[in-house]
């Protein structure tokens, strides 16, 4: 009898436990195979990957190039250091003098390429982090050296730089009687709302520092309404820095409550509409660029596989299908726009794909060249306290927020994207700027340069078309034939909607060049079995043997 129990206690502990265990399956395979969806495998691989750099022997020959080729991209490389050293010669000893004090300049200056060739690299070619002015499409270095802009200024510069300067004049002639008096708001920000309200469609409004903080105050909004703490984003997704939405390498803390699950993926949807403690989805449409892969940077380069690909009516249909079901489970759907905000449509992507989120974040170019985020939604999510539990509420503040400057320079960029000249800036967007890449693939095609391009309107990303190890050279010889990219290289080039055809074609011309020279250097060298399974597969061995 006793035994007859206990056997059915254990019974009825396993049929407890298999709804828990089949969620956690479910969520499981929800996420994408890669690390880019296992943060926590990612974070133990990071800590597993020991450091070393190649030798001046192995650096130019990390591909089993010939002795003959590796000569050539050694005399290369001098030339190329000795050239910069003489033409950037007063923007490098700027950014020598600054080093020491920036952490930053150390920082990308040494995860601009792959760590094995950094040292060499950083030894023998320098680039400048200083800027002395902008106009139009180009930016000119403390040497007089102008180049064209494909920084984007982080996504900053969606209208051209004129445009921003522009904005700024106008908010300091506008709010420099009342100064930088904070707390108070200055009457144009009633101006701001409006617009704000109907661009977003959404009651309410909120102003923030940074993009990374109106994302911190819209998941903070959506767990304290719906009483759950679970946060959900996509694999590869970039959200800011803080902890619960960069659970991978970078981040000190293990993943607490975040899942990160399948971009585009029916195993994903399930999982959210079968779990009961998920309280909000973040999306960054900028993935439907390169979904579930981490935002592309040249440090990344080491075999040359790097994808990216955007169908719009797909991402457009994944978009609709995440709107119900958190509709039906009452998750708070957010969508990100801190990034791509008004460069897809003056709405936004939520203009751009037809599709409502609950909350909408901002920043970027909306401050209209000053610092700002923004959290736009419905009055119930907004609201940060319970009429019924007055000691129950939902705190954030920033001394910053609002401050008079950045509010009359938003008000400035909002009335200029009603204006005649940037309305003609959207028309045909999507077909001009597609026409545009599939006319710079044709010219890269034609010069027989391994490299194409795929782009989310005028976010661009670059593609290489063989193996190799050393694709990440590219960035220095488009520096040389004066375009302007920012630390990550060629993973991301971001044109303003300013860039007229002729300015383009200057890009396009310049372009062509670098890789015509880049490849007459030797860089592009290969060999038949060099793929990119077989570069993967050396620098595994590479790092087995240093770190045993």
């Amino acid at each position: 009898m006793d035994e007859t129990l206990t056997l059915s206690a254990l019974a009825l502990g396993v049929l407890a436990l298999l709804p828990a265990a089949k969620r956690r399956l479910e969520l499981s395979r929800a996420k994408h195979r890669s690390l880019a969806g296992h943060s926590r495998m990612a974070k133990r691989l990071a800590r597993w990957v020991p450091g070393y750099a190649y030798d001046e022997a192995q650096f130019f020959a990390a591909d089993g190039a010939p002795a003959d080729v590796a000569a050539q991209r050694r005399a290369a490389l001098q030339r190329l250091g000795a050239e910069f050293d003489t033409r950037y010669a007063r923007t490098l000893a700027a950014t020598e003098a600054a080093r020491d004090t920036i952490s930053d300049l150390r920082f990308t200056g040494r995860y601009r390429v792959p760590f094995q060739f950094s040292p060499v690299l950083r030894e023998h070619l320098k680039v400048g982090a200083f800027l002395q002015a902008s106009d139009g499409v180009q930016v000119e270095d403390l040497d007089g050296n102008r180049l064209y802009d494909l920084t984007g200024s982080y996504g900053v510069n969606l209208l051209g730089y004129d445009a921003y300067k522009a904005c700024i004049a106008e908010a300091v002639a506008t709010a420099q009687q009342l100064g930088p008096v904070l707390g108070a708001y200055h009457p144009c920000v009633l101006d701001v709302l409006t617009r704000l309200k109907a661009i977003s469609g959404q009651d309410e409004v909120s102003f923030h520092m940074s993009g990374t903080e109106a994302v911190m105050q819209a998941v903070r909004l959506a767990r304290y309404h719906t009483k759950k703490k679970r946060l959900v984003r996509f694999a590869g997704a970039y959200h800011g820095w803080w902890e619960d939405v960069q659970p991978g390498p970078g981040n000190p803390l293990p993943p607490r409550d975040t899942f990160t699950l399948q971009d585009m993926a029916e195993r994903s949807l399930k999982v959210l509409a079968t779990r009961r403690d998920i309280a909000c989805v973040l999306v960054n449409p900028l993935q439907a660029l390169h979904p579930n892969a981490n935002a592309p940077g040249d440090s990344g380069l080491i075999d040359g596989s790097r994808r990216a690909g955007y169908e719009r009516e797909a991402y457009t249909a994944w978009l609709k299908k995440l709107r119900e079901v958190c509709t039906a489970r009452g998750i708070v759907l957010i969508f990100d726009e801190v990034f791509v905000g008004f460069r897809l449509a003056p709405g936004g992507a939520q203009e751009y794909f037809g599709v409502r989120a609950d909350l909408v974040t901002y920043g970027k170019t909306l401050g209209g060249g000053l610092p700002v985020g923004v959290v736009c939604g419905s009055r119930a999510l907004m609201q940060r306290y319970r009429e019924d539990r007055p000691a129950d509420i939902c705190f954030a503040r920033g001394t910053f927020n609002a401050h008079p400057y950045v509010i009359a320079a938003m008000a400035a960029f909002l009335r200029q994207l009603d204006t005649p000249q940037v309305k003609t800036l959207y028309d045909g967007l999507d077909a001009r700027w597609n026409a545009r890449c599939a006319r710079f693939n044709e010219r890269l095609q034609a010069a027989g340069a391994p490299v194409r391009m795929a782009n989310l309107s005028t976010i661009w990303t670059v593609l290489y078309t063989q193996p190799g190890r050393y694709h990440w050279m590219l960035q220095f010889y488009l520096r040389k034939h004066g375009l302007a990219l920012s630390w990550v290289g060629t993973g991301r080039l971001i044109f303003s909607l300013n860039y007229g055809d002729a300015e383009f074609e200057a890009v396009l011309e310049r372009f062509v060049a670098a890789c015509a020279e880049m490849r007459a250097d030797g860089w592009w060298w290969t060999a038949p079995e060099l793929t990119a399974k077989a570069i993967r597969r050396s620098v595994f061995r590479e790092m087995l043997s240093k770190k045993f």
